[in-house]
């Protein structure tokens, strides 16, 4: 199967764009012919300046090679070195309806939490259905609530091909369900636009002091405590072995402990579960030139698929005959 998947390179990576998602992509290099990019096209839509994309499309390039993306096996590109994917957008978005867009949740929630109402941002799903449709994706793995994503794109293809014949793969569903939902420092969803987060790669110390500042309730240390209500379970549920969870709820609901005592040990398995990979990406840092190869050998296998996509559509519509 050919899995794809995109990341918007918004800064440097935090635990809940790897439990949530990054994982699940990781996993799936072992049986699949994987397809990832960084979205740096996408990424446009809330203006960043030169300097802080360029950067940003490092970082997350760095990221993704040393928490163990097998590049050999893996095409891993930044999206805007396959320009082919633009002009793909624009065949679909002349058969695209604006009612399916204006039925597009995303735009109304980006807009809600004060992006610019730009048309990128509202036009936003076609060019996303042309990353999935021009590598001929078989499936894209989201969480649930990203589904109304893959049935747009799905959407834009049976449309093209009822217009101009069977020419575009149809992604089928690949949904995660048991994708993590990540809470931040606040209880509210990790998010580097809330201010919640926890990158992966900050300085260890950083790490532990932003855990020790969870919020939590104000239960007693005497009183017992209800685990499934907690953030701070819920991050120990994502990285502490089974045998451990069992002993913290049976603490959690017998009483007797604070939250400290669970904060402080967070901090401690969550240190040492991403330390191996901070050295992968301090050699990373060390060898740019790499990374940059990197990209651009995954530009070129990209290329070449989409290329191909690419001339089909554009022979269909009638182009270049």
């Amino acid at each position: 199967m050919r899995a794809l998947s995109g990341i918007q390179p918004s800064g440097r990576l935090h635990i809940g764009n790897f439990f949530g998602a990054m994982s699940h992509q990781l996993k799936l290099q072992a049986e699949n012919e994987c397809f990832y990019f960084i979205a740096d096209y996408h990424a446009l839509t809330s203006n960043p300046s030169p300097d802080e994309i360029a950067q940003n499309v490092l970082d997350v390039a760095i990221d993704y090679i040393a928490l163990g993306l097998d590049t050999d096996k893996t095409v891993f590109w930044r999206q805007s070195d396959v320009p082919e994917v633009t002009e793909l957008t624009w065949l679909l978005s002349c058969i695209t309806p604006m009612g399916l867009l204006q039925r597009c949740t995303s735009y109304k929630d980006k807009v809600s939490q004060g992006f610019s109402p730009n048309h990128g941002l509202f036009a936003y799903p076609v060019l996303q259905a042309a990353d999935i449709l021009i590598f001929n994706s078989d499936i894209v793995p989201v969480g649930a609530d990203q589904k109304q994503h893959i049935e747009v794109a799905r959407d834009i293809a049976i449309r093209f091909n009822n217009a101009y014949g069977e020419i575009l793969t149809l992604p089928e569903d690949y949904i995660i369900e048991s994708v993590a939902v990540v809470p931040g420092l606040d209880g509210r969803k990790m998010s580097k636009s809330y201010g919640n987060a926890i990158e992966i790669f900050e300085p260890e110390d950083s790490i532990e002091k932003k855990i020790m500042r969870i919020v939590t309730d104000s239960t007693s240390v005497e009183q017992p405590k209800d685990p499934d209500k907690c953030n701070v379970f819920a991050l120990l549920k994502l990285i502490a072995s089974p045998e451990e969870l069992a002993e913290w709820e049976n603490r959690y609901r017998s009483g007797g402990m604070g939250y400290g005592q669970v904060k402080k040990r967070l901090a401690e398995l969550m240190i040492e579960y991403f330390r191996p990979f901070r050295k992968k990406r301090i050699e990373m840092e060390n060898n740019i030139d790499y990374v940059k190869k990197t990209l651009a050998d995954g530009a070129r296998r990209a290329k070449a698929v989409a290329s191909e996509t690419l001339a089909r559509a554009r022979n269909a519509v009638g182009l270049g005959r």
